[in-house]
């Protein structure tokens, strides 16, 4: 992601309001012409202008500015939110992945996962099946630009694709993540771990696949030493960087992911009765630190990944 990236989103009254206070710590002294405020956010800039129009620039724009485009769709249900985002055409230029026809148009399984980049939430990975007579399908319902697709188009078409897609998946919980992160289970331990149950209990079901693709997150041999303790370990692995733009598979894997993800991340939140921001950034720092204020600092190990850096922030272990 670079670090021009501009994404504007038309925000209503309310949610206006929401933002004004939501980055009350964080608005700069200066504030431009016939704008509200403008605020740091990690990586971004954010502009809130008296027109409605909040302006999110640089490296995590897209984060702070998914937060919001799904705080306007919540408080105003009936509206269509307005999005602009310079990067897409920047990327369409761009991205040349090269696809490899025999395992695109083969009977595929693929792996991937969500979770992993956000301090609230749990991990979900899933291992779904695409056989060669649903890819044209998959491409028309809007499959293959996965990485571009909002949570909005996630909950619309993804109930379309467990209809027919085979699939499993495994929920980390974050108190689960908590007892099972040590010195020597690391992240990318505890993803091969999983990545391993979901494609053993999917092939254990689906015999007729011509490849196994894998999104590449570690080599070959570091992923399979990962598994060294593991009693049965399933070997027959394509790992690929970019699965997710090179096999429909991997792709219904990530997008059925964060489908879960959506719905398990809403639920936390309902439980602790606070929004809770994506990622880990400062604001989401902020909002730990309102739940353990509000909760006491147990709540962390139920509802966060306690190895992040934002914890020892939250409890000002600095």
């Amino acid at each position: 992601m670079g670090d021009n990236v501009t994404i504007t989103v038309k925000v209503s009254d309310n949610t206006m309001q929401e933002m004004e206070e939501f980055f009350e710590d964080f608005k700069r002294p200066k504030t431009p012409a016939y704008a509200r405020f403008q605020a740091d956010d990690a990586d971004c800039v954010v502009t809130l202008y008296d027109s409605g129009k909040a302006v999110f620039q640089g490296m995590s724009a897209d984060i702070s500015a998914q937060m919001w485009i799904e705080r306007e769709r919540h408080l105003n249900p009936t509206k269509k939110v307005d999005v602009k985002n310079s990067e897409q055409k920047e990327k369409k230029e761009k991205v040349d992945v090269k696809i490899d026809p025999k395992v695109y148009y083969a009977n595929t399984i693929g792996s991937d996962e969500v979770g992993t980049g956000d301090y609230f939430g749990p991990i979900v990975v899933t291992s779904a099946y695409v056989n060669k007579e649903n890819i044209k399908w998959l491409e028309e319902l809007g499959v293959k630009d996965s990485k571009k697709l909002t949570d909005d188009k996630i909950l619309e078409i993804v109930p379309e694709i467990i209809k027919k897609i085979p699939y499993k998946s495994i929920i980390l919980t974050n108190k689960e993540y908590n007892e099972r992160y040590n010195a020597d289970t690391n992240m990318n331990k505890l993803k091969a771990i999983l990545h391993n149950n979901v494609l053993i209990k999917l092939t254990s079901e689906i015999k007729d696949y011509d490849y196994v693709v894998v999104d590449e997150f570690a080599k070959k041999f570091v992923y399979f030493n990962y598994l060294k303790e593991s009693p049965n370990v399933f070997r027959n692995i394509t790992f690929m960087t970019k699965g997710e733009d090179k096999c429909l598979a991997v792709a219904c894997a990530s997008m059925i992911s964060r489908f879960i993800f959506i719905k398990e991340f809403d639920k936390l939140g309902e439980k602790v009765d606070t929004f809770l921001p994506k990622g880990a950034s400062d604001i989401v720092t902020n909002v730990g630190k309102e739940l353990v204020n509000k909760y006491g600092e147990g709540i962390l190990k139920e509802i966060a990944k306690l190895n992040f850096k934002n914890t020892d922030k939250i409890l000002e272990k600095e």
